[in-house]
């Protein structure tokens, strides 16, 4: 499906992010999300944009994405510079305690991949505590190789939300290798 939007894009050095502010970008997502279409959100702050303007394939891959959102103050500064502001950062952290807020309350589900084993532990502990009409379909630490376990898991659980949180360029990598295989990544 499309990705649907009603927001203006501004490119900055050939990232197009879009020109939209937290409170919509978060309705969008959640339609979305309850309507079970597969999204890849790219939060992009300014050394993602300077690892993808000097690595080719990592920027072919972030194009992908079905939307990059401006996840640093660099990024809303530099759009200002090019006299093409963007409406407000949205940081990927404030994005995603928000959506677990709002799956803890409509009772969705999240899988999470990323960190070392003590802090994905230590997470499953705070969501079930923060967040508890919020199921963990799984988690899995961001220390691996192979990524079948992993997306079998997820395409097993079908999580309505999958976070996945490895550090660029490792976790747009996953998501795009992997986001039709898990139907839901």
């Amino acid at each position: 499906m499309e990705k649907e939007t009603k927001n203006k894009q501004v490119s900055i050095l050939g990232v197009p992010f879009e020109d939209t502010n937290q409170k919509d970008f978060e309705a969008l997502l959640k339609k979305r999300i309850d309507a079970h279409q597969n999204t890849f959100v790219v939060t992009a702050n300014p050394e993602i944009v300077m690892y993808a303007r000097h690595n080719r394939l990592y920027n072919q891959l972030i194009h992908k994405a079905d939307y990059i959102i401006a996840d640093g103050i660099g990024i809303i500064i530099g759009a200002k510079l090019l006299k093409q502001p963007l409406a407000e950062r949205i940081t990927g952290y404030d994005l995603f305690v928000s959506l677990l807020h709002w799956g803890s309350q409509t009772h969705k589900s999240a899988y999470f991949v990323g960190a070392k084993t003590d802090v994905i532990n230590k997470l499953k502990q705070v969501v079930a505590k923060s967040y508890p009409g919020l199921t963990i379909a799984g988690t899995h630490n961001g220390y691996f190789g192979d990524d079948r376990n992993i997306v079998n898991d997820i395409a097993r659980t079908q999580p309505d939300m999958v976070f996945v949180a490895t550090g660029y360029p490792k976790q747009e990598e996953f998501i795009e290798r992997n986001r039709k295989a898990a139907d839901g990544l």
